[in-house]
């Protein structure tokens, strides 16, 4: 298959060297120039919001890439009603020959498998499906996403959606070019603390919201450096990039609090790292000389902080550090006038208390635990998945498809969940100046409101 000039031209074997080779013309030409439609285009552009999926009895689905992330989503899908898994695409053929056992295993007839190099994902995307999960390394994301669209097909992209502005407004386009949904697949917005906080929210139980805290503190050391898995990857984009490498799980949620695209929007951020020293110092102390790991050298400091400004004027801080020893927190924290909820361990202070102490947020969860987890939660828990939300996240989506109603989470999100990425690269390097956020849905979000998110 000719590989032709389509975006994202990489080796999934050879990401290593494009990243380390490549990383000035990569920050010169890509990241910081953002692809936006020209006058007629962008007059002739219409809104994905509130689009409705085209109901189906069955859904039809392929899955790219069955790796660890791809083979557990997988198996939550063949756990769903209705969910016909029709082919599945990796670069290793073993890889494929067990998921489609998982599929026939399930009961279902045996999935075309697509297994013959880089572009044979395009091969799937030929195929009468209704959508495509992409759970590949970040760098296909989107070309992958962009072609199942371009081929009739809705995308789910695992997180995050987008690594550059560019690729952010290519999903955007593409997704209102083709009326095809891209779907970020962000579970920890479908935690149980999450979506009851969520429900707290909407009931003005933190009275009006003021600022919420997200992060991606989670110590990854051993994973990114394996010889397997994310370790053949995840890495590398440690040597080129200064910022926030993986900001949605710790951003998800609190947009979703702050309603970001349903009467507010991200404004503008600002960015700095600390210097880059664990990452180094874990690979000298782990791996003998004479390793080409020793070799590596890594531009990404330890911790990055970011403040985000929205244009109601609300706060965000957010933060990632995936290289020094800690326990793991997203923060996700939101507080108001009347209160205030913090995470790790889940705990919520209210206005009025007689004392300084915190509450146990189970003492809330009979009143607002989200009706989801209500009729879903004992599955989802037996599931695993990350507590269960992977399973409530891979219901609801596919619910979503069967009974034609719009997603709860959509392209502008992605994308807007998905800049920060670049955005705090560019403020870092420019010594924390403040960076502006796209206006990805052109204006509509002001006028759209959150009833319909995570409905029946």
């Amino acid at each position: 298959m000719s590989k032709g000039k389509e975006a994202g031209n990489i080796s999934r074997r050879g990401f290593m060297g494009t990243a380390i080779g490549g990383a000035g013309l990569v920050l010169a030409n890509e990241i910081f120039s953002p692809k936006v439609l020209n006058a007629a285009e962008k007059s002739a552009a219409q809104t994905m919001i509130g689009v409705p999926f085209e109901a189906k009895e069955h859904v039809r689905l392929g899955i790219i890439g069955v790796g660890g992330r791809g083979t557990s989503l997988l198996g939550d899908l063949l756990a769903v009603e209705n969910v016909d898994v029709k082919a599945i695409c990796d670069l290793v053929p073993a890889k494929v020959e067990h998921a489609q056992k998982m599929v026939t295993d399930a009961g279902q007839a045996k999935p075309a498998g697509f297994g013959k190099g880089d572009w044979d994902f395009k091969n799937l995307n030929q195929l009468d499906l209704d959508i495509v999960y992409v759970a590949t390394p970040w760098n296909w994301h989107v070309p992958m996403a962009v072609d199942a669209m371009k081929n009739g097909k809705h995308a789910a992209v695992e997180v995050p959606a987008a690594t550059t502005l560019e690729e952010c407004w290519d999903l955007v386009n593409t997704s209102e070019s083709t009326r095809k949904h891209c779907v970020i697949l962000e579970n920890c917005c479908y935690g149980a603390n999450e979506m009851m906080v969520l429900e707290m929210v909407r009931d003005g139980f933190f009275g009006e919201i003021t600022h919420g805290e997200a992060a991606y503190l989670h110590d990854l050391r051993g994973i990114v450096t394996a010889n397997e898995g994310e370790g053949l990857w995840r890495r590398f984009p440690h040597m080129q990039r200064n910022g926030n490498l993986y900001p949605t799980h710790g951003l998800g949620p609190v947009a979703h609090y702050m309603d970001i695209h349903r009467g507010d929007r991200l404004d503008y951020m600002v960015s700095v790292s600390s210097q880059e020293a664990s990452l180094s110092a874990y690979v000298k102390a782990h791996f003998p000389d004479g390793d080409p790991k020793r070799r590596e050298k890594y531009v990404c400091g330890d911790m990055n902080t970011s403040i985000i400004k929205t244009v109601k004027g609300r706060s965000i801080l957010l933060q990632h550090d995936v290289v020094n020893p800690r326990p793991y927190s997203r923060l996700n924290l939101i507080e108001g006038t009347k209160g205030i909820f913090a995470d790790y361990p889940p705990r919520v202070f209210t206005d009025g208390q007689k004392d300084e102490d915190w509450q146990k947020i189970d003492a809330f969860r009979q009143k607002y635990e989200h009706p989801l987890w209500k009729t879903t939660g004992d599955l989802a828990r037996k599931m695993g998945g990350h507590g269960g939300m992977d399973y409530v996240m891979n219901y609801r989506l596919m619910d979503c498809v069967k009974r034609g109603l719009a997603p709860d989470i959509d392209v502008y999100d992605a994308a807007a969940w998905s800049a920060p990425t670049p955005l705090s690269e560019k403020s870092v390097a420019e010594n924390g100046t403040s960076q502006k956020f796209p206006d990805f849905t052109r204006g509509q979000w002001q006028a759209r409101s959150d009833s319909g998110r995570f409905a029946g």
